[in-house]
């Protein structure tokens, strides 16, 4: 593929004309830019790792709900085109088909952190002789603060109980092996591995088959922190064996800031007598409104549910998750792995004395994001970040010292690519 790839914007466009996505790019709000002459144009978005689009969609959605509210007050729960009562089931089946998992393996509720306390609560079950928690060296601040406090809560001191995972690959990436030389020393202490789909700063994608058997071959529990890979990787959560995943969904999934995040719980653990944070809309919806004394927890993710479902919320992911059935996960990736593949290309053939990439160069070892760094340093690094955004290119920063720039596949073209390719080689020349 690299050897078909130019640094013409006749290649980009004619790329962006055969692309079979290509439609998808109108039912998303691209951000203007105003340029110097006072002239509005899109901006070349490539944040869609920290942040997603609005689709154009989910003004009528929400409003429609809005609508519902208002016309039918508290009936809204059993009338109107989408109860609200079932709510969070009507986007269900397509975030299971995202994930790879069954159906009833999949809630969509709350936010990322407070899932993945929930998640722990179920599942970081510590013993004297097994207190530990496996996470990354410099793993996203949220699952370090929360690895954290859950040490404490049950009376562990995470100076010896929490085991950091440090990189052995240039850049900061993580080999398989060290995962399994981590387990093979302190396999009999961990009660839990924690660790991301895809790694925040440096963009690498993990495999969580691999990971997950190993951890089981200890004895440990595995959960996933999956915030940079729901939506950007094809997942199988299901057959990968991992006890539990958290994600958010305001990043590819598009649903906005602050938007409903999701869990997974594998079917194994369906049936089983759990501790966990009970709450009502948890409880076996068969019996729920008898109001019983006593929590029989709706079999399966279901039953980790603490609150009636944000409708609000849910209606920007459902309208998204809809767009991710059309266009579907295996043709997203197709595009995802061009797109990504050709701004590497153009990193390397045309930027090489200005960037490094540090993300793996392996397609299964990344997703649409690359990580990349400025050659002469951090400060380096800012000015190109700020002369970007001067100029309508939308990444995003993540100290120390680098840029992440996702063509995300759903709207992002080969010609944001070339622009940005463009921009940064005029800013080295002092443009």
């Amino acid at each position: 593929m690299p050897a078909s790839f130019e640094a013409t914007l006749d290649w980009a466009g004619a790329r962006d004309a055969t692309d079979p996505l290509r439609a998808f790019r109108d039912e998303f709000m691209i951000p203007p830019h105003e340029g110097r002459d006072g002239r509005l144009s899109d901006s070349v978005y490539f944040c869609g790792n920290s942040l997603g689009l609005q689709p154009r969609a989910v003004r009528e959605a929400v409003n429609a709900e809005l609508d519902y509210w208002g016309e039918l007050g508290v009936e809204g729960h059993f009338k109107g085109r989408l109860p609200w009562m079932d709510y969070h089931e009507f986007v269900r089946d397509d975030l299971a088909a995202i994930v790879g998992a069954q159906p009833t393996e999949v809630v969509t509720m709350n936010t990322l952190g407070v899932n993945l306390h929930l998640m722990m609560v179920s599942f970081y079950r510590p013993t004297a002789e097994r207190p530990a928690i496996l996470i990354e060296a410099g793993t996203f601040p949220t699952d370090r603060y929360a690895v954290e406090s859950q040490i404490r809560f049950h009376g562990f001191d995470p100076a010896t109980a929490l085991i950091e995972l440090p990189s052995d690959e240039p850049n900061g990436t993580t080999s398989l092996a060290a995962i399994e030389r981590a387990l093979a020393e302190h396999g009999s202490r961990i009660a839990l591995v924690l660790l991301p789909g895809v790694q925040y700063r440096t963009g690498q994608a993990f495999d969580l088959e691999a990971i997950t058997a190993l951890g089981h071959k200890h004895g440990c529990t595995v959960g996933f922190d999956l915030a940079h890979a729901v939506g950007n990787l094809p997942l199988q959560l299901h057959d990968s064996g991992a006890d539990f995943a958290i994600w958010c969904s305001y990043k590819y999934l598009n649903s906005g800031p602050g938007a409903v995040g999701g869990a997974f719980v594998h079917e194994r653990h369906a049936q089983a007598v759990l501790p966990r944070f009970a709450g009502w809309w948890g409880h076996d919806k068969t019996t729920r409104f008898q109001m019983g004394p006593e929590f029989h927890p709706t079999p399966g993710a279901d039953g980790w549910q603490l609150s009636n479902p944000p409708i609000l919320a849910l209606a920007p992911l459902r309208v998204s998750l809809e767009i991710f059935r059309r266009a579907g996960m295996a043709r997203l990736r197709e595009k995802s792995l061009a797109l990504t593949g050709y701004l590497e290309w153009l990193v390397n053939t045309q930027l090489a004395d200005v960037l490094e990439v540090v993300t793996p160069a392996e397609a299964e070892r990344r997703g649409a994001q690359l990580s990349i760094r400025v050659t002469g340093g951090r400060e380096r690094g800012r000015e190109l970040f700020a002369y970007l955004m001067d100029h309508g290119i939308i990444g995003d920063w993540r100290e120390p010292d680098v840029i992440r720039i996702s063509p995300a596949p759903l709207y992002n073209r080969f010609a944001d690519c070339l622009v940005f390719a463009e921009a940064v080689s005029k800013w080295s020349r002092g443009g």
